[in-house]
């Protein structure tokens, strides 16, 4: 299942998303986290050292091979250099899956605690006007394109703040998206606006309330989301404390915030994958990509690449097998 975490900046969302991949990790289930925030603090909220490179290749910096590597045997992809973010899969395709081995993963998958982390890289002097953040968050895209995922393995991505995902069709990979919330009238303000923007894609969304101190906030976060809102985190100590730069074991956590963490799970492991919307989406937002850009580009036209009889999630799709290949 591909869980998404967004929300206004400073709401909390990497460190719940931090949470959400470590209680999955713990209780050994395939995980897989990916940090595509322009401000890269998963993996200080994983329990890595903050402030020090975390040890890995970005997935921005491997764009060429990856985009290679997922090519496959495609006959309708020419080359890697005629694929852009929005290329969906299609016969021949190379597809990934939560918990594998694969060059992708060996080149840009690390351990933080137990959790697996690939980050998109941070926006650098060299990006400054001359690159869109939105560059970067191009190889989550084609990754989750292409990620082959099943019920009980998970790819939890922190977002970019605010309704930011809204730049391209990425929002719309994720089974379920999880927005955090603190009982604010600014936050929940982008609730709205990410709301609002969603509903017309069938995009599964709930709210988690955050730093929710009594019952006047929970009433605020009622009267102001609705049935979107799932479940509330508690002014936390052990939160704070992370926030410094000590994370301890979960077992530490509050029990009523640790039991909100199994809500979150219970939740993703509800959520219907419809794995034909998927596809009809991915379809659409490379259509689109294609004729408002790519195709300018490429010098190709890129509408060329949707296989029309190809669709994630078949039996026969189920069985595909990467290969040896490597970055």
């Amino acid at each position: 299942m591909k869980v998404a975490f967004v929300g206004k900046g400073g709401s909390g969302k990497t460190t719940l998303a931090a949470l959400f991949a470590r209680q999955l990790a713990g209780h050994q289930r395939p995980v897989l986290a990916i940090d595509a925030d322009i401000n890269q603090h998963l993996a200080a909220a994983l329990g890595g050292p903050e402030g020090v490179v975390v040890p890995t290749s970005p997935l921005g910096e491997h764009l060429p091979a990856i985009k290679e590597y997922l090519r496959g045997d495609n006959p309708r992809i020419g080359s890697a250099a005629e694929m852009v973010k929005t290329t969906p899969p299609g016969t021949g395709s190379r597809l990934l899956r939560v918990a594998e081995d694969n060059p992708i993963y060996a080149a840009c998958v690390i351990n933080v605690g137990p959790v697996r982390l690939a980050v998109t890289g941070e926006f650098t002097a060299e990006d400054l006007g001359v690159a869109c953040y939105h560059s970067k968050v191009g190889a989550v895209e084609l990754l989750l394109n292409h990620m082959l995922d099943g019920p009980g393995e998970y790819v939890v991505v922190d977002m970019t703040a605010g309704a930011d995902s809204f730049a391209s069709g990425l929002f719309t990979r994720f089974d379920r998206t999880f927005l955090v919330c603190e009982p604010t009238v600014r936050s929940v303000s982008v609730y709205h606006q990410y709301a609002g923007y969603a509903r017309d894609y069938g995009v599964a969304l709930s709210v988690i309330g955050n730093k929710v101190e009594d019952t006047t906030d929970v009433d605020f976060l009622r009267d102001n989301v609705g049935s979107d809102l799932l479940t509330w985190m508690s002014r936390s100590a052990y939160v704070r404390r992370a926030e410094r730069g000590i994370v301890g074991p979960l077992d530490d956590l509050e029990p009523a915030n640790r039991a909100v963490l199994g809500q979150l799970t219970d939740a993703v492991d509800r959520s219907v994958q419809d794995w034909t919307a998927f596809t009809r989406w991915a379809h659409e937002f490379h259509r689109r990509n294609a004729l408002a850009w790519a195709n300018e580009r490429a010098g190709v036209d890129l509408t060329t690449q949707i296989d029309p009889d190809f669709r994630m999630g078949t039996p026969a799709v189920a069985n595909a097998v990467s290969d040896a290949k490597h970055l």
